[in-house]
C-alpha cells in the first residue's frame, strides 16, 4: 500500500496535521494499554478518526480545479497496470505496432473481467524515474496509438469488448512523433474506435490531456473518477498561451472547466466514479473495487443493447456534444430539419 505522505499536497496540510496526533495518540495507547493507564484515551481516538474522516470528506468535496489537477497528477496514484493487476485475471500483454516499436507509454492486452474477456488499452506512466523515462511520462508516441488500434480491431474481430484506461497530460510533443504521423494516427483512432462494432468503455482515472486522451476516448461509455480532469489542453499551455506564463496554471484551470463535476454537467461524460476518501492515492484496492463494480456494470448495460443500434447510438451521444451556429441560432447536436 503506497504512502501518501512522501507527497504532500499544499491543501492536504490539515489532514497531515491530524493524521500525525493521531498515530501519536494511537502509539501512547498502545504502550499504556497493559496497565490500564488513561482508559479515555480510546474515545479520544474515535473521536479523532470521526474529526480526520470529516475533514477528509469537506477538503475533497470543496476542491479547486487546479487542486484537482495536483491529484490527478499525485505520483501515487494508481495507474493502469495497477488496476489491471487489482481488477482483471490473466492478464496477456501484447506487444509492438507491426512498423515502428513497442511503445510502453500504451499498454495493451488481454483479460478476463467477471465471466468474461476483455482487451485492455491504457496509457501508463511510470512510478520512478527510470519506468517515467521509458514510457515518456504517458505521453505515447505514433507507434502507440498504432499498437492501440491494432488490438481494439482484433477486439473487434472477435467480439471482445474493449476497455480504455485514460491517463496522460497529451501524445508525445517531440520532432520525431511529428514525423512519424502523430496527428494522422490519432485521427485515424478516433476514426476507427467510433465505427468498431464492439462495446467499448472509456475511463480516465488520473490526467485526460488533449489529443492524447482522445486518441483512445471514444467509446459507448465515458466515465470519470472523481477527481481527474479532461480537456483540450492542460492548464499550464493554456497559461502560456493566453498569459504568456505558466503561472497563470491555477487561472486556467478554472476557466477550462475541465473537472468531473463540470463535465457530467455538461453532458460531456456519462457518469462519475466515486473515489476512497482523501483520493485514489491513498487506497488503491479501495479504487479499484468501486471501479470494477462500474466496469462490470457499465458493459453489461451495453451488452443488453441490440447490437445493431451500438454504433448508431455511439454516433449520437458525439454528435450532442458541444454547440454550434447555422444560420444565427445556437444549436446543440444536428440542426432541425427545413420543413
Amino acid at each position: 500500500m503506497p504512502n501518501p505522505s512522501e507527497h504532500r499536497l499544499p491543501f492536504e496540510a490539515p489532514i497531515y496535521e491530524m493524521e500525525t496526533r493521531l498515530t501519536e495518540m494511537e502509539a501512547s495507547y498502545a504502550k499504556n494499554r497493559a496497565g490500564g493507564e488513561n482508559p479515555g484515551l480510546a474515545e479520544q481516538i474515535r473521536r479523532l478518526r470521526r474529526e480526520l474522516a470529516g475533514l477528509k470528506r469537506v477538503i475533497y468535496a470543496n476542491l479547486e480545479p487546479w487542486q484537482t489537477v495536483q491529484v490527478s497528477r499525485h505520483p501515487q496514484r494508481p495507474q493502469t497496470r495497477n488496476y489491471i493487476d487489482l481488477i482483471f485475471d490473466q492478464f496477456l500483454e501484447l506487444h509492438g505496432d507491426r512498423a515502428i516499436g513497442d511503445d510502453k507509454a500504451i499498454v495493451t492486452g488481454l483479460a478476463h473481467l467477471g465471466d468474461g474477456k476483455v482487451m485492455i488499452v491504457g496509457h501508463q506512466k511510470g512510478k520512478n524515474l527510470a519506468e517515467r523515462t521509458a514510457c515518456n511520462f504517458g505521453c505515447a508516441h505514433p507507434e502507440g496509438y498504432r499498437k492501440a488500434l491494432l488490438k481494439m480491431r482484433m477486439a473487434a474481430k472477435f467480439g471482445l469488448p474493449i476497455v480504455s484506461f485514460i491517463d496522460t497530460p497529451g501524445a508525445y510533443p517531440g520532432i520525431a512523433a511529428e514525423e512519424r504521423g502523430q496527428a494522422s494516427v490519432i485521427a485515424e483512432s478516433l476514426m476507427a474506435m467510433s465505427q468498431l462494432d464492439t462495446p467499448i468503455i472509456c475511463v480516465i482515472i488520473g490526467e485526460g490531456g488533449s489529443g492524447g486522451a482522445l486518441g483512445i476516448g471514444i467509446g459507448d461509455r465515458l466515465a470519470m473518477l472523481e477527481h481527474t480532469y479532461y480537456s483540450v489542453i492542460s492548464p499550464e499551455g493554456c497559461a502560456t498561451i493566453l498569459w504568456k506564463a505558466s503561472e497563470h496554471a491555477p487561472k486556467a484551470a478554472e476557466s477550462l472547466k475541465m473537472t468531473s463535476r463540470d463535465l457530467l454537467r455538461f453532458g460531456i461524460i456519462d457518469e462519475i466514479i466515486p473515489e476512497p476518501l482523501g483520493g485514489a492515492h491513498r487506497d488503491h484496492r479501495e479504487a479499484a473495487a468501486v471501479l470494477k463494480s462500474y466496469l462490470i456494470r457499465a458493459l453489461g448495460e451495453i451488452a443488453a443493447q441490440p447490437r445493431g443500434e451500438l454504433l448508431q447510438r455511439r454516433y449520437e451521444k458525439f454528435r450532442r456534444m458541444g454547440v454550434f451556429v447555422e444560420g444565427g441560432h445556437a444549436l446543440n447536436g444536428p440542426p432541425a430539419p427545413v420543413a
